[in-house]
């Protein structure tokens, strides 16, 4: 029997993908859900270096963010992202394809992948991220190799409440009510 049930949140830099598991656990906690999120190791990587990662450190990184996930063995875990994005950034960033066959294998054992859609205005963070003419090609690249590896997903678009209820009902779970959301809220 399975025990626990764990999903990821993929996305290109800057879609909402941090904003949607935090948002996603509130109102799962809230159902009574027992909730764990795991964030994205890449962040806190070039916070802790000060700069972003060179092509050799990228499986370092891509193995950190499978093994925060792999040690949650009950309840349901939300991964804001996966090695699958640490994988399509050295492609598209170094053109080094060889992280796909880990961070596909890993991207396997998630039983609900949700990608962010484009739909969100791009904000500068500083120091990770590149820009907004990367956003396209990077979604390009996680459709195509979750296509390419028969990995089911769902799109979400959507503003604020709009998106958080859009990825409850492509979960199969009931979107959020406007006097819920202000409970959960305040």
């Amino acid at each position: 029997m399975k025990c626990v049930h764990r999903m990821a949140i993929l996305g290109a830099e800057s879609t909402g993908k941090s904003w949607l598991a935090c948002a996603l656990a509130g109102v799962m906690r809230s159902r009574g859900h027992t909730i764990h999120t795991v964030d994205e190791v890449l962040r806190s990587w070039c916070a802790r270096e000060g700069r972003t990662p060179q092509v050799h450190e990228q499986i370092g990184i891509a193995q950190a963010q499978a093994q925060q996930v792999m040690h949650i063995t009950q309840g349901t875990v939300i991964s804001d992202t996966t090695p699958l994005m640490t994988a399509v950034y050295s492609h598209l960033l170094f053109a080094d394809e060889s992280l796909y066959p880990m961070a596909l294998a890993h991207q396997a054992l998630y039983d609900t992948t949700l990608v962010t859609g484009l739909d969100l205005p791009w904000v500068a963070d500083g120091l990770q991220r590149d820009g907004p003419h990367v956003r396209g090609p990077v979604d390009t690249l996680i459709r195509q190799a979750l296509d390419r590896a028969g990995l089911p997903y769902r799109v979400v678009y959507g503003q604020g409440h709009q998106r958080l209820n859009n990825a409850l009902l492509a979960m199969g779970l009931p979107g959020e009510d406007e006097k819920a959301r202000m409970i959960r809220e305040h």
